[in-house]
């Protein structure tokens, strides 16, 4: 399930309250600063920091690679 625009916009870390990478076909919120993701189940983003899990140097290699990507928070 897609993430609406409008709650993309309004969506930021929870530790650094920052924007964060939406990778849809993941059903993925990436923090690529911290290494931390958040995973998006059913259409209900989680952004509990008990539920981040950690990404490897591989790991985010591959996810900032993925073409189709979204940077959520408020535009600048």
């Amino acid at each position: 399930m897609t993430l609406s625009n409008f709650v993309l916009d309004l969506i930021v870390d929870p530790v650094d309250h920052r924007g964060l990478l939406y990778i849809e076909s993941e059903s993925l919120l990436y923090n690529d600063r911290r290494h931390v993701a958040f995973e998006v189940r059913e259409g209900i983003p989680v952004l509990l920091e008990t539920e981040a899990r950690s990404i490897d140097a591989g790991e985010h290699a591959r996810l900032v690679g993925i073409v189709q990507v979204r940077r959520t928070g408020p535009k600048p």
